[in-house]
């Protein structure tokens, strides 16, 4: 269905823009005049000749995925109803992907689909935790109060993986940076130093002479490093996407000294999240430990919750296996345990997750404050030590001549 773009004067004589899709252009009048709109330019919008080209089309990001849900909740909460809402929603999106499939969800929904069903067409953007959610709430009556948790539910979980990466950039980015001008020195500069070496003449110390060997082995194999480098990458990539790999990598990031420690905690936090705002949502222990366990994003935590979710089908409470799991701290079982004795294990959940926010973030200082002088150490060690071994043969040409 084409796009029209109009503008036209408000019966206050206001001049206003904005978009219609319509079968015609006589549709699109009709439409202004019921607004009480003269029109006053009425013209079909060109089409995007890269509308079909995804990799060229704006991404969906979580912010708008947040956005969107409480913009919906507004609406919900003051009687809209959802094709209302949807359309609404579609309108004023400024994002051309989420516009289109915001375009097809309204759809879906006009032609008998509940809302969970329509999102679950888009497991990219919406996961099992959403939909199932929204279908809670759906059921419930309560879908503004749903989409409102799960607002505050997905800005707490970006926070989480925004320190993760954020604790990760600075080393890679120094270690890489660090490797790309080692290889220059290597290649480029030793060359230079070794020629002048040659035309002095005489011994050179043994660091330097250990540079200009590795200089020589990195010039006449670079292209098989290069290879070698390229083919790691494919086979630890091909290897982490099965399932005994993935749990490999997995349980070797959890074992890192600092860093694994910070893993720990980002798990511990996101578990007793989602389950604290899925079981506060209505949704069942088991269905819910089930979405946790397929979002968790790690192996060895999957394989932990899974073991929570049999045990709790055979009588045991979940407090029981999670301590049996090693990954899980003792406080939290315990806590967990008076959450499940009590009848408030939702609200225990998130005290919970609400204390391992702010041991994340603590954990991220702790980590950074580590990965400094490491860093400083592994410069001065690479790069400084390089610059010595050359400089060596020099100091001691300087004191041959001043003797």
């Amino acid at each position: 269905m084409p796009i029209y773009q109009w503008k036209g004067r408000n019966k206050r004589g206001q001049i206003q823009k904005g978009e219609i899709e319509a079968l015609s252009e006589e549709i699109v009048k009709n439409r202004l005049n019921a607004q009480k709109i003269t029109p006053i330019k009425i013209k079909e919008k060109p089409k995007d000749i890269f509308e079909n080209v995804s990799f060229l089309q704006p991404k969906i990001t979580e912010k708008d995925i947040i956005v969107f849900a409480r913009q919906f909740s507004t609406m919900i909460d003051a009687g809209l109803p959802i094709v209302q809402c949807l359309d609404i929603l579609h309108s004023q999106q400024e994002n051309k992907t989420f516009k289109i499939m915001l375009k097809k969800i309204k759809s879906s929904v006009e032609g008998g689909s509940t809302l969970a069903e329509s999102l679950k067409q888009y497991p990219e953007q919406f996961d099992d935790l959403f939909v199932n959610m929204i279908a809670a709430g759906e059921t419930g009556g309560v879908l503004d109060t749903i989409l409102q948790r799960l607002a505050a539910y997905i800005e707490k979980a970006a926070k989480l993986k925004g320190q993760v990466k954020g604790a990760l950039v600075y080393p890679t980015v120094t270690i890489l940076i660090a490797i790309v001008v080692l290889i220059i020195i290597l290649v480029f500069v030793i060359p230079v130093f070794q020629q002048m070496f040659k035309d002095f003449g005489g011994s050179l110390p043994a660091p330097t002479q250990f540079v200009v060997a590795l200089s020589e082995f990195v010039k006449k194999r670079i292209i098989y490093l290069i290879i070698a480098a390229v083919l790691f990458v494919i086979v630890y990539r091909r290897f982490s996407k099965t399932e005994k790999g993935r749990l490999i990598i997995d349980d070797l990031f959890l074992r890192l000294p600092a860093f694994g420690i910070l893993l720990r905690k980002v798990a511990v936090a996101k578990f007793t999240r989602t389950m604290s705002t899925m079981l506060t949502s209505g949704v069942s222990i088991l269905e819910a430990l089930d979405i946790v366990a397929k979002t968790s994003g790690n192996k060895v935590i999957e394989k932990a919750i899974y073991d929570v979710r049999s045990g709790i089908t055979e009588g045991r409470t979940m407090s029981e296996p999670l301590g049996e799991s090693g990954i899980f701290p003792s406080m939290v079982c315990q806590m967990i345990a008076v959450g499940e004795t009590t009848g408030a294990l939702d609200a225990m959940l998130s005290k919970i997750a609400d204390f391992y926010d702010e041991e994340v973030d603590q954990a991220v200082a702790n980590l950074m404050s580590l990965i400094e002088p490491f860093m400083l150490v592994f410069l001065g060690v690479t790069l400084g030590g390089l610059v010595i071994a050359m400089y060596l043969p020099i100091f001691k040409m300087a004191g041959a001549i001043g003797g």
